[in-house]
Order: structure tokens, then sequence, then C-alpha cells
């Protein structure tokens, strides 16, 4: 992982920005999160997180399911995903591409990333061709090498 500075930053905050825009699509009871791809400097791919096929619910199925559900225990697409599908749907080639990722509170306002944990985005980042993956931490804009964002993932455990 390497954190940006300079232009490349503030090329990257500008991404970031874009993902906040299309967060705001997210029809989330929980939480509101975009992603985009970016290939040679242009955006290939855009997703924001909401329930399959964009179906309409009242409610997060998330309290509904039981304390030892062992799968992902939440009812939406994630923002990762829909941003892999549409870039596919576009017959777009993910491969060498960058993928940003945000989560908004709920004042619409950016959240600052955590550590990588989501296995399912980070194994569909790598099937896909997906070479980088930039979060936005404290410490700064991180960018991670997909392989190492996956091994990550798979090693978090919540504290």
């Amino acid at each position: 992982m390497k954190f940006l500075s300079g232009e490349e930053k503030q090329t990257a905050l500008n991404y970031i920005e874009k993902c906040a825009q299309i967060a705001k699509l997210s029809p989330c009871f929980r939480s509101k999160c975009g992603s985009i791809i970016v290939k040679n400097d242009i955006i290939i791919g855009t997703g924001f997180n909401s329930p399959p096929l964009n179906q309409k619910l009242d409610h997060c199925l998330k309290d509904e399911l039981p304390s030892n559900f062992k799968s992902d225990k939440t009812c939406c697409v994630h923002a990762e995903q829909r941003a892999i599908l549409d870039a596919l749907k576009n017959n777009q080639d993910l491969s060498g591409s960058r993928i940003y990722f945000i989560r908004l509170d709920s004042n619409n306002q950016i959240l600052k990333a955590g550590k990588p944990y989501c296995t399912i985005c980070s194994k569909m980042c790598l099937d896909s061709g997906i070479s980088e993956f930039v979060l936005w931490h404290e410490e700064g804009v991180c960018v991670y090498n997909t392989d190492e964002y996956n091994t990550l993932s798979f090693q978090y455990r919540e504290d």
C-alpha cells in the first residue's frame, strides 16, 4: 500500500468526490456507498449500494437475520460490485484499472475508511482484473494492490 501525495492525491480526491455523488443515489437505510472504476483517466464503471434489481424496501433486511447468519449480512449489492457490473455491461476491459470506494454518513459527508475487510468485493476485483483499490483513511488517500487488499480483507477481525 502507498499513500498518495501531490497531484496524484488531488486527482484521487476528485474521484472520491465523484464516488460521493454516486453514493447519494443509494436507497440503503444503513449506509450510502459509492464506487467508481477508472482506467487511463476515464471512468469506466460506477456503482452505489442498493437491493438487487433496485427492489424497493421499507426497511433493512439485516435487522431480520438471525445472529448466526453466516453470509453477507447486507440486503444490498455492494457499490463495488455494481461498478464492476456497470463496466462489464459496457464491454470495458478492467485489467489495469483502479477502483475507488467511499461511504457517506447520515448527513451525506464522506466517512474515512477503516481497514480493508470485504472479501466479496476483494475477490471480485481480483477476478475482474482491477489492479488497485483506493480508500481514504484518516492518514490519507491510500492505494492498495488488489492482491494486498484481498489478503488484508481475509485477515480482518473486528476488535
